[in-house]
């Protein structure tokens, strides 16, 4: 096997992780106490841990740094502990015993949407995700969730995402990984996302959790006769019969951009009326991406002010996970769990 390539910018094992790493066969941190826990990193505003909770889970820990993200954590987990700068963390005991961490470490450096030469790992932002492999090391628990956008997996030509798997794989996780849209899994929108998933447990419980073991007989279907040629998702619309608003059928994926753009632009969606067209509403932007109405919403905001927070909420909700797909492998761990003694 190729020589591990060095693990943070400035070269060599991470400090915390280095004992991990020479002891593999060390007892999983999660009793089964706290395997339906789970500890949110880079958490946003909550996208994670909604479709945790959503799953039967009980968040146990939260660390977020953006200030507008942390009051919409405050918002709707008050009593859940937490640290808003992971380079606080001292190390992994001090986060609650957990069945399950998850997070979408920064994804800035790694991401083809930006017009500019990618940073990868060795990024500040993106780098992250090394703080977060040496907590992970110290803490162990049973499975591993980490989410990205798909250029992490060309970032610095592989080399990045290598990176990525052999520190989990080191640390002495099996390790598994999926590229899924959120469009299958009942949003309206086209988003693709690197999943990764490691367990302590052996590759089959990768395997489980990300893949289903049964397939169709791959025979093709009999002929139904001539067939009309087929018509992108994106071209095909829905109106509103009462104000006469049209909007694609799926739409592109979510930017966390401000949306106040002017509507020239191809790769983003908007509702198209005879005379005018918008953007899309920052609740319009939570339910495309799996929210419930609002969610972002700050606690002290009311009606009157309530487009003085557009900015954030489209942000925010931009940079979120969408909350069906995730919640789709949170219910396959919970699975997964209750059926293995983890």
């Amino acid at each position: 096997m190729a020589e591990l390539p060095a693990l943070s910018p400035h070269g060599g094992i991470p400090r915390r992780a280095a004992s991990a790493y020479n002891s593999l066969a060390m007892t999983p941190q999660a009793p089964s106490a706290s395997a339906r826990k789970v500890a949110s990193f880079f958490a946003g505003i909550g996208g994670f841990d909604l479709a945790f909770q959503q799953a039967g889970y009980t968040v146990s820990f939260q660390c977020e740094i953006d200030p507008f993200c942390i009051s919409i954590l405050a918002k709707h987990w008050p009593a859940v502990p937490r640290i808003h700068d992971i380079a606080e963390i001292p190390n992994g005991s001090a986060v609650p015993r957990s069945g399950v961490w998850c997070g979408g470490f920064p994804c800035q450096d790694v991401s083809l949407a930006r017009a500019r030469k990618r940073d990868g790992l060795n990024g500040s932002r993106s780098g992250l995700f090394f703080t977060f492999a040496e907590l992970l090391a110290d803490a162990r628990p049973t499975t591993v969730l980490i989410e990205n956008v798909p250029g992490l997996l060309s970032s610095n030509r592989g080399a990045d995402f290598q990176i990525v798997i052999q520190t989990l794989a080191k640390i002495g996780y099996s390790v598994g990984w999926r590229v899924l849209n959120s469009r299958y899994f009942g949003v309206p929108q086209s988003r693709s996302r690197v999943y990764i998933v490691g367990h302590l447990g052996g590759p089959a419980g990768v395997a489980e959790i990300l893949f289903d073991p049964k397939r169709r007989d791959g025979k093709p279907p009999k002929s139904q006769g001539p067939r009309k040629a087929p018509v992108s998702p994106f071209k095909e619309s829905l109106r509103d019969p009462r104000t006469g608003a049209v909007v694609q059928r799926l739409s592109y994926c979510l930017a966390a951009t401000s949306g106040r753009h002017t509507g020239t632009d191809w790769s983003r969606s908007y509702v198209c009326y005879p005379r005018k067209v918008r953007r899309f509403t920052p609740r319009e932007y939570e339910r495309i991406q799996g929210f419930p109405t609002d969610w972002t919403l700050p606690p002290n905001a009311d009606s009157h002010d309530a487009f003085e927070f557009d900015t954030p909420r489209y942000t925010a909700v931009g940079n979120a996970v969408s909350v069906p797909a995730v919640r789709w492998i949170a219910e396959r761990i919970a699975q997964f769990h209750s059926t293995t003694r983890v």
